[in-house]
């Protein structure tokens, strides 16, 4: 069976992205593709590497022209999906690319957002484990995207920081308090807005943070993931950094470990949550991650170490920020839902060099 598929957002990165991966998707057909400013070009000529959706024509997004399809992407600015996502049939297959339902918490969506709250979707990262795991199996938020019509995709550094620490917290061997999350995010991450920080004279070779002391949206979507995981309330300091490179994320996640938690036992639990599957890898010991590895795919790549003269652990996991932190997350989410082979149209190994 053959699903019609709508993306807006199309000639940004994250909406080209999800039809560069929907293009060798064997059960997803593009039918219609939107925009706002470039709205009435030729795909082709706006993201000339999608040579096979090329002779689209790029419409205006509105609810009209997205209504009628099996599946939508929203891949647009905070605020701009909610409005439209209310007016689409309740049986379409929504997939929001973007940030207005990932946060349960009314009040956290205020405070970060400044808008209104438009409501909470099931989190398309079929990874994260749900609950604590102490004395049993691990229920993961796959379950939850099962025939699903509504999915909210993570942000990209939520994605990369929530792979890195959830096992710990679900198997209670992590302290709440004082984890501290630092990544190195590519210059694609901020969108293709015109923005003279990245430029290619400001932007290469030179490093530099922002977002920093507590203020980066993606905080509270870290905090949620965790408390969801540990089963109380987890605080998180936050500091993204943009490198010199188009694609890719590199998070350095640490937290305290609990008395009595060895090195070997760290391990084990992230083996046990993370062995069965096909795009969440712990690296053999002595191998640590490099986000050119994952380039273009759809893998997350992760190593762990403890350092026990602070007592705390230190996970390092990288990711496309564009695939697994974007698309290659939402079309896995779509494939569940659809009741599809979770891996469809995602085999793609990184792009090195």
């Amino acid at each position: 069976m053959t699903f019609s598929v709508a993306v807006s957002g199309a000639t940004g990165y994250a909406g080209g992205e999800v039809l560069r991966l929907l293009s060798q998707h064997p059960e997803a057909e593009v039918t219609t593709v939107t925009a706002n400013s470039t709205a009435g070009g030729r795909l082709g000529e706006l993201v000339p590497n999608l040579r096979s959706l090329a002779h689209l024509t790029v419409q205006e997004t509105s609810a009209d022209t997205l209504a009628g399809h099996d599946v939508v992407f929203l891949a647009l600015p905070h605020g701009a999906s909610g409005p439209i996502a209310a007016q689409l049939p309740e049986g379409t297959l929504v997939i929001d690319a973007g940030a207005d339902h990932r946060l349960r918490d009314p009040d956290a969506w205020s405070r970060f957002y400044g808008t209104d709250h438009a409501g909470h979707w099931p989190y398309g990262l079929p990874e994260l484990i749900t609950s604590p795991t102490r004395g049993g199996g691990a229920a993961k938020q796959r379950e939850n995207l099962v025939g699903a019509t509504r999915i909210a995709v993570p942000g990209c550094y939520p994605t990369s920081a929530q792979l890195a620490l959830t096992p710990g917290f679900a198997a209670d061997a992590l302290e709440p308090q004082d984890v501290v999350i630092v990544a190195a995010s590519g210059t694609s991450g901020a969108g293709k807005a015109l923005k003279p920080h990245l430029m290619a004279s400001e932007a290469m070779s030179s490093m530099s943070p922002y977002g920093v002391g507590g203020i980066h949206r993606h905080t509270p979507e870290m905090e949620q993931g965790f408390a969801d995981a540990s089963g109380q309330q987890v605080s998180v300091s936050f500091t993204p950094t943009l490198a010199p490179m188009p694609r890719g994320i590199l998070t350095t996640a640490t937290a305290r470990v609990k008395a009595g938690v060895t090195s070997n036992d760290l391990r084990t639990i992230w083996g046990a949550a993370y062995g069965p599957e096909p795009f969440v890898h712990v690296l053999p010991e002595g191998q640590w991650p490099t986000t050119k590895s994952v380039q273009g795919s759809n893998h997350a790549v992760m190593q762990l170490a403890f350092d026990e003269h602070v007592g705390r652990v230190i996970v390092t996991c990288a990711i496309d920020n564009l695939a697994k932190g974007t698309a290659g997350g939402a079309i896995q989410s779509m494939n569940i839902a659809l009741g599809l082979a979770e891996t469809t149209g995602l085999e793609q190994e990184g792009l090195v060099p």
